[in-house]
């Protein structure tokens, strides 16, 4: 049965989509001094990943859902 629409959660905009992907970006950061370390290699990855998603956001690419 499909939830009812007070059991689903509220729909983004593309720019709360965004302020997450940015707060995940700085997260990986978060706790280095500056210069920062080098991240890992899997933090690396996601970093990418995550960038790469923040511009399709920005470019109105992705339809932003809960």
């Amino acid at each position: 049965m499909p939830p009812t629409s007070s059991e689903r959660p509220p729909l983004r905009t593309a720019a709360e989509y965004a302020a997450e992907l940015n707060e995940r970006i700085r997260a990986l950061w978060s706790g280095r001094g500056h210069p920062a370390p080098p991240l890992s290699e899997a933090q690396r990855k996601e970093y990418r990943r995550l960038l790469a998603e923040l511009d399709r956001v920005e470019r109105g690419d992705v339809t932003t859902a809960a």
